[in-house]
């Protein structure tokens, strides 16, 4: 049937598929499967196309051993076409299965010499249980954060500085923010004149440049185009040479060890040990064989 929806062009519309007399039914039967198969491998083959909600594999009343078909139901319909067409005829467990709708199923009566397991099955089907989480009503949770709070105030350990340089930092990023939303506001206003007037007032235009523009793309990378900015400067990485005249007299005795080590293994080397070398005077070449 799908090989000649194929050559009808019928292929990719529901609407004119033979599934489409199935729309109302997400059942499928499955039949030839193996004996040895049970509910829990069924669902783990056929949840590939989506997710299975119940599962009725026929077994016998006196043994409860499987017959070798069964009925299974996905949560979305759309399954059922995707496993009709994909599992009907495979091999599985080296037997060929035969899988189809199920236009009108059947619930089966109940019976009590069923075991718990069956009976919990007919009742609930196999699906997974949603979880449901209960949100607390509004005046406890903010007691909970009232309390949450006074035990934070009441430890004693937390340093004060700490404390205010948080609550420092709290307000320049609370500034900075209204700061940011002014200049938003401004510039909007800006292109608004702008659009109105192209050939509008000229300080206008300079104010919108100065709000777009970056200086960095006017300038470049200069310091004389810093105007008193402040920049981090650099932590120096190697051990510079102190100075003398605002060093600490520890840090002198620390560098002039560092300096005899490193004379030393100089002149382990066979290198020379002075800070310079030998003064090398220029001289032309006419009167380098005199």
């Amino acid at each position: 049937m799908n090989e000649r929806e194929l050559n009808l062009g019928y292929a990719g519309d529901l609407k004119k598929s033979w599934h489409q007399t199935y729309k109302d039914s997400a059942w499928i039967y499955i039949g030839g499967l193996s004996y040895a198969l049970s509910e829990g491998d069924v669902i783990a083959v056929f949840s590939q196309y989506g997710e299975v909600m119940n599962i009725n594999l026929i077994r016998d009343k006196d043994t409860g051993k499987s017959k070798g078909f069964a009925f299974l139901c996905y949560k979305d319909q759309r399954s059922t076409v995707l496993a009709v067409d994909n599992f009907n005829g495979i091999t599985l467990h080296k037997r060929m299965i035969r899988v189809d709708h199920v236009e009108e199923y059947k619930v089966p009566k109940y019976k009590e010499d069923a075991d718990d397991e069956t009976k919990r099955l007919w009742e609930e089907g196999c699906a997974p249980k949603p979880i449901m989480r209960e949100a607390e009503p509004m005046e406890i949770q903010e007691r909970r954060i009232k309390k949450a709070k006074e035990v934070l105030l009441d430890i004693g350990d937390v340093d004060e500085e700490l404390l205010k340089k948080i609550k420092k930092d709290k307000k320049k990023a609370k500034k900075e923010k209204r700061r940011e939303k002014k200049r938003e506001k401004k510039l909007k206003k800006l292109e608004k004149k702008a659009a109105r007037d192209p050939d509008g007032d000229w300080k206008n235009k300079a104010k919108l440049i100065d709000k777009v523009v970056a200086e960095d793309d006017l300038y470049g990378e200069n310091k004389h185009f810093d105007f008193g900015k402040k920049k981090e400067v650099e932590e120096v990485k190697h051990n510079p040479r102190p100075d003398f005249e605002k060093a600490d007299w520890r840090d002198i005795e620390i560098w002039k060890v560092i300096r005899e080590r490193e004379k030393a293994e100089k002149a382990a080397r066979g290198e020379t040990t002075e800070a310079w070398g030998p003064e090398d005077h220029y001289v032309s070449k006419r009167y380098q064989g005199r």
